[in-house]
């Protein structure tokens, strides 16, 4: 897998062949690609070359692939230690994202988060937050505990949910009901 860029006639026609080769996986990075190539309609650069200002030995060439939901998580998890495998705060090569005018991240009542990164817009009130990723607008109410978790954009965690190594879809409501009938029926948590 990787980064791709097309103009719509080619990607359209390497689809189009793709789905009539009854020997195709029909896979971007397994088929499709390597066949642009193959036909010189394509070529290929190793980010590995870049040469990033402001990286590290330990930050340099940092690829993942986040194709499936553990790689997806892998990936934030990637985020949160104090150094950081990828560093989102290196001030001489800025990651400039989608921005919504947002109030900053709000802790209130003793809230906290440890070695966590929290989106714009979020409250923690009375709650803890460690080793996790809140997306912007997430609430996580008195009482609740957010471990090693991915929560998107909008979620509300309960008063007393206990959250713990999950992926939490967007505008997901977390009670701590719901929560321990989720976890009953094996649910949510971590796959493997």
């Amino acid at each position: 897998m990787g980064n791709y860029i097309f103009t719509t006639k080619v990607l359209i026609d390497a689809i189009r062949a793709d789905a009539d080769d009854d020997h195709s996986d029909h896979d971007m990075g397994g088929d499709i690609v390597p066949r642009l190539v193959a036909d010189g309609m394509a070529a290929v650069y190793d980010f590995s070359d870049n040469e990033v200002p402001g990286a590290t030995d330990r930050d340099r060439a940092y690829w993942r692939d986040v194709g499936t939901l553990d790689a997806f998580y892998d990936a934030h998890m990637d985020l949160v230690s104090v150094h950081p495998v990828f560093n989102l705060y290196n001030k001489r090569w800025p990651i400039r994202g989608e921005s919504e005018n947002l109030a900053p991240a709000k802790f209130v009542n003793g809230g906290s988060a440890q070695e966590s990164v929290v989106g714009a817009g979020s409250i923690i009130s009375a709650a803890s937050v460690r080793n996790s990723v809140l997306s912007s607008n997430v609430v996580v109410d008195d009482g609740a505990i957010v471990e090693g978790s991915v929560i998107m954009p909008g979620t509300r965690v309960g008063r007393g949910a206990v959250v713990r190594q999950a992926r939490a879809d967007t505008e997901s409501p977390i009670s701590a009901r719901n929560w321990a009938i989720l976890r009953l029926l094996g649910a949510v948590g971590r796959a493997g």
